[in-house]
């Protein structure tokens, strides 16, 4: 594993500070500056500047519109993003970019990738995941959703579940059964689906939290081109399981850093309350910080591994494991931290669910509760802890698979 950082790496680090001093104004503190409301505004307008500065996609290859850069490019433009409070992308980028655009590289056919990568840069075309399923979460290979080619068209029938911004997307990839009469993980296909059509219905689901990030996705009589099949009709699970590893892989070298901002507020408020004087509120503090301390060098690993070629692959479910987990403790010791004051939660929330407030917000107790009631899912979506384990087991450590249970 490699710590350090190359001399073409340090280059770019300089690159991205004088670029973020250019395009923001003076003072600049972080979007949590921003009113809430303001926040969308914001992230809009700066993703277009992302998009002419050819920064949203650092790792594609340049004949598809990317930087041609190395991943360790994008964990220098993380870093430096992160510390400035400004986002990386746009709200459903990391479907659109990091997830299916990655698995089109990977799988696509060269009009596949011709026609959608530019689109995806643009933001013309916004993704979501049409992966679980009321009976087929943690069971992915048990979808039920079908899809029957009729002609030069895919008709599509059933329901997807905990679609993240679906609400927003203008496209969703589907794995839909498309052959009910092999074993289930060969009858799956991965299909690109238009949502713009009377077929496809969303609905918003409200979380615990208050917000609606997730949604429901309903398909009736829903079409899509019948080229609109990534890899063959039947290879869904092996594409499937390519996105996953894009998903998990990238954000292990990523995440760590939005982690370390967080814990770093979370210090802030154990200052301001008092708490860091406590000693059992210190020891939980200094554990947060090792695990994330950890969770650094595990991204460091992955990273190793894309920049000697290896594709993500098993193994990234140490990180989504790791994360989710550590996430459940740390929201957990900011409630204990506000005390009485997380009953009565007051002040900015923040603009995602999924983490707490802006960089350059003040500390709320409005923000940390909301990520706190949200991060209680963290160890399902994206995948349950406890398939990540077997994914681990059987995979990774090559342990015997769980006997099947016998049915009448």
């Amino acid at each position: 594993m490699d710590v350090s950082y190359s001399p073409q790496a340090q280059a770019f680090r300089q690159e991205m500070r004088k670029f973020l001093k250019a395009n923001l104004p003076s003072g600049w503190r972080g979007t949590g500056t921003l009113e809430k409301a303001k926040v969308a505004e914001f992230t809009t307008q700066w993703r277009k500047i992302l998009y002419d500065n050819n920064l949203l996609a650092l790792a594609w290859p340049k004949k598809y519109g990317g930087a041609g850069l190395s991943p360790l490019e994008q964990v220098v433009l993380s870093e430096e993003f992160t510390r400035a409070g400004v986002p990386f992308g746009g709200s459903n980028d990391q479907f659109g970019i990091q997830m299916v655009g990655n698995t089109l590289i990977a799988w696509g056919t060269e009009q596949q990738k011709e026609h959608f990568l530019p689109r995806i840069l643009s933001g013309e075309d916004r993704w979501c995941q049409g992966y679980s399923e009321p009976n087929a979460g943690s069971d992915l290979a048990n979808v039920g959703t079908k899809a029957d080619l009729d002609g030069d068209v895919w008709v599509i029938n059933g329901q997807k579940i905990w679609t993240s911004g679906g609400h927003l997307a203008n496209w969703i990839f589907v794995l839909a059964r498309t052959n009910a009469q092999v074993e289930k993980h060969k009858g799956i296909s991965f299909l690109l689906v238009p949502m713009d059509q009377p077929g496809v219905e969303v609905r918003p689901i409200r979380m615990m939290s208050g917000e609606s990030e997730f949604n429901e996705v309903f398909f009736t009589d829903a079409v899509t081109a019948g080229a609109n099949v990534v890899g063959k009709p039947g290879d869904g699970w092996a594409v499937a399981t390519t996105l996953l590893g894009y998903e998990r892989g990238e954000a292990a070298a990523t995440l760590p850093i939005r982690f370390r901002m967080e814990l770093d507020r979370l210090m802030d408020l154990a200052k301001e309350s008092g708490a860091d004087k406590d000693p059992l509120m210190r020891q939980r503090l200094a554990w947060c910080y090792g695990k994330v301390e950890i969770m650094r060098f595990l991204g460091l690993r992955t990273l190793t591994g894309f920049l000697n070629g290896k594709s993500p692959g098993p193994e990234s479910s140490i990180s989504k494991l790791y994360w989710s987990e550590y996430h459940q403790v740390v929201t957990e010791l900011a409630v204990d931290i506000l005390g009485a004051r997380a009953l009565v939660p007051s002040g900015r929330g923040p603009s995602t669910a999924f983490r707490t407030d802006d960089p350059g917000a003040p500390n709320s107790s409005m923000s940390w509760v909301t990520t706190f009631l949200n991060s209680r899912a963290g160890t399902i979506y994206a995948g349950t802890s406890q398939i990540q384990r077997n994914i681990l087991a059987e995979k990774v450590l090559g342990l015997p698979k769980e006997p099947k249970v016998a049915t009448s």
